[in-house]
């Protein structure tokens, strides 16, 4: 009996201890940081992912067959029209132009050959109608018979007649000439095309085929491209919905107007830098492509320093302005049940409050309503948060908030 008193009395003791150790003082006020609701002008971005191309970009083929046997110019070379770029084999063709060129010489021949006969012939016409010039005047007074006057005559229609196939014989020796300068022509024309030349002015791309490549004019594949970026397109596309909201949005009342209504446009760089010439959005494809849900846009850019090239891809950020609007640090916010909150500091209490949001950017909130200019808000910390729990304000600067938000990946 008496080790269980002593055992009830050690229990109680520590039952008593216990509590005395998990007693603990009041907590005070918790410290907050706040800010003032403020009007802005704010802009935020739409961001589309963009690939970029010349404004030409023109493939460089061969307009004959042949092999290659040098190669004058090296990728990534600025270039201009006209200039030569690569050499093909034309042993064969040399030949066929020393051939035609010798047709030539020949036909030349035969137009001479041929011209003797019309001279000759005409000679003969001569000769006959002096007979019957001759003889007409005896006839008519009986001084001779007819028949020799119908004999001259025969003889004239005859030389005539003989002349006119020697100028026939003249004129397709002539036609011979032309068609052997054709041949020769043909042939000097491909022997040009034996050197390939640059379509236009700009940087060469990759060399597809180099010494000894046969090449030809139906090849499926370029032996390269030349590319004008002295300016550059940028192609980006929106879906069905953010094409319609774009058409609401956007001010005028043809496409036309509206693409010129659009403020300009800025180019993400692959490396996450902004590049420092804008655009302008310039066209717009007609329809909606049924593959892809989606239409495609345009976009003009400059290109002074020749930074960007033929193939580079980025992201169009294509800007949404807002005038005096209401804004509040994104970190000032918080999410319940698809509602966005803030915690409004009234009286030393922070009070959750319902907000209805417009955008965001730049590391604020757009309110559409809600809060009101001046109000004082938590700026951070909201998890620790519940309506009506007591805080000590402490006031911080807004963009001294805004700016120590770092963005998550």
């Amino acid at each position: 009996m008496q080790n269980k008193i002593i055992l009830f009395s050690l229990a109680a003791l520590a039952v008593t201890a216990c509590k005395k150790t998990d007693d603990k003082p009041p907590q005070g006020p918790k410290a907050v940081s706040t800010v003032q609701v403020e009007t802005r002008n704010v802009t935020a971005y739409s961001e589309y992912p963009a690939s970029i191309q010349g404004r030409v970009n023109n493939e460089v083929r061969a307009k004959i067959q042949g092999y290659i046997t040098q190669v004058l110019v090296d990728e990534g070379q600025y270039v201009t029209k006209g200039q030569p770029l690569f050499r093909l084999e034309t042993n064969s063709l040399s030949q066929t132009a020393a051939a035609a060129n010798a047709g030539i010489g020949a036909a030349r021949s035969n137009v001479s050959a041929a011209q003797a006969s019309v001279t000759a012939a005409q000679a003969g016409v001569n000769a006959a109608k002096v007979e019957v010039d001759k003889l007409r005047p005896l006839v008519e007074k009986n001084i001779i018979s007819s028949v020799q006057l119908q004999t001259a005559q025969a003889n004239l229609a005859r030389a005539q007649a003989q002349l006119q196939q020697a100028i026939a014989a003249k004129q397709q020796a002539g036609a011979g000439v032309s068609q052997a300068q054709a041949t020769y022509q043909g042939v000097r024309e491909n022997i040009n095309y034996s050197v390939i030349r640059s379509p236009i002015s700009g940087v060469l791309g990759k060399i597809n085929m180099r010494n000894g490549s046969l090449v030809g004019p139906s090849d499926p594949m370029p032996i390269s491209t030349v590319s004008d970026t002295s300016g550059l397109y940028a192609y980006f596309s929106m879906n069905e919905r953010e094409y319609l909201d774009f058409l609401k949005n956007s001010y005028g009342s043809s496409m036309a107007e509206k693409l010129k209504n659009m403020p300009l446009v800025e180019l993400v760089l692959a490396n996450g830098e902004v590049y420092k010439e804008k655009g302008r959005i310039e066209a717009v494809t007609g329809a909606i492509d049924p593959a892809t849900g989606s239409i495609q846009f345009r976009v003009s850019l400059p290109n002074p320093d020749k930074l960007l090239s033929n193939g580079n891809s980025g992201t169009i950020r294509v800007p949404r302005l807002y005038d005096g609007v209401l804004v509040v640090p994104e970190s000032a916010t918080y999410e319940q049940q698809g509602l966005v909150y803030v915690y409004k500091v009234e009286k030393d209490t922070a009070k959750s409050a319902v907000i209805d949001v417009t955008d965001r950017a730049g590391n604020m909130v757009i309110i559409k309503s809600g809060a009101r200019k001046g109000e004082t808000v938590v700026a951070e910390g909201t998890g620790g948060l519940k309506s009506g729990t007591p805080v000590k304000p402490t006031p911080v600067k807004f963009d001294d908030i805004v700016n120590s938000i770092k963005p998550i990946f």
